[in-house]
């Protein structure tokens, strides 16, 4: 992957449709903020390269300087929606977060979930961060050979992407469409190749660097009406 490519983050394609109160509340109020991840091989990290989480962290930690923001990884390789919704309560609302990010998707395209399944307990497990006193950020599923390199799994992407903007805007919950960002850098010519770790199925060095300034983009660009400084 060459080092010298520029990032691209495509703030107007991934910019958050709601306010983050709880986390801009948080970010006024406590020094000592946490954030919980929770997903899957995407968000534990894989194949040694540092996942969005720590990266994450450090970007918050610059931006906010003087407060202790603490990004919790609860990625668990292999899982999706209906496993992740069964680890609610104990890893992530037992943390008390002011923001959850949940990614999702990934597995159900690798792994062929039914959709259905997948929707119903995304939708259930948003009624239960719904509750709380928390944001939610919904992150989609990476857009690289193992998701889109076929006809069964592109058709599939392109059932459970769409499904999973649908749940994320009837339940009034932000979405990072990291598919969209990186088919965005397909499009404008950056190889599948460049875009994986040369697995197949997570994203390089580069693109989870990328990946993760674009999601801390959309997070300060939803903040700066707050007021926050």
């Amino acid at each position: 992957m060459p080092t010298s490519r520029p990032c691209e983050t495509h703030l107007e394609l991934v910019k958050f449709a709601h306010r983050l109160p709880h986390f801009a509340e948080a970010l006024r109020h406590q020094r000592k903020i946490k954030v919980v991840t929770l997903g899957s091989s995407s968000t534990a990290g894989a194949d040694n390269i540092l996942p969005f989480p720590p990266r994450l962290e450090i970007l918050l930690r610059q931006r906010f300087f003087g407060r202790m923001i603490d990004v919790i990884n609860r990625g668990i390789g292999g899982q999706e929606a209906p496993e992740e919704y069964s680890r609610i309560e104990s890893d992530v609302t037992a943390e008390a977060p002011a923001l959850v990010i949940w990614q999702v998707g990934t597995n159900a395209v690798y792994k062929s979930y039914n959709p259905a399944e997948v929707r119903a307990t995304l939708e259930a497990g948003l009624d239960v961060l719904a509750a709380e006193p928390l944001d939610v950020i919904v992150m989609d599923s990476q857009y690289t050979q193992a998701i889109v390199g076929t006809d069964a799994a592109l058709n599939l992407a392109n059932a459970i992407m769409p499904m999973i903007a649908d749940v994320t805007s009837s339940k009034g919950v932000n979405l990072f469409s990291r598919f969209a960002l990186m088919k965005r850098w397909a499009d404008a010519g950056i190889p599948l190749g460049e875009l994986d770790d040369g697995g197949q199925l997570h994203t390089s060095e580069w693109a989870t660097n990328c990946v993760t300034q674009s999601l801390f983009g959309a997070i300060d660009e939803t903040l700066k009406p707050e007021a926050i400084t």
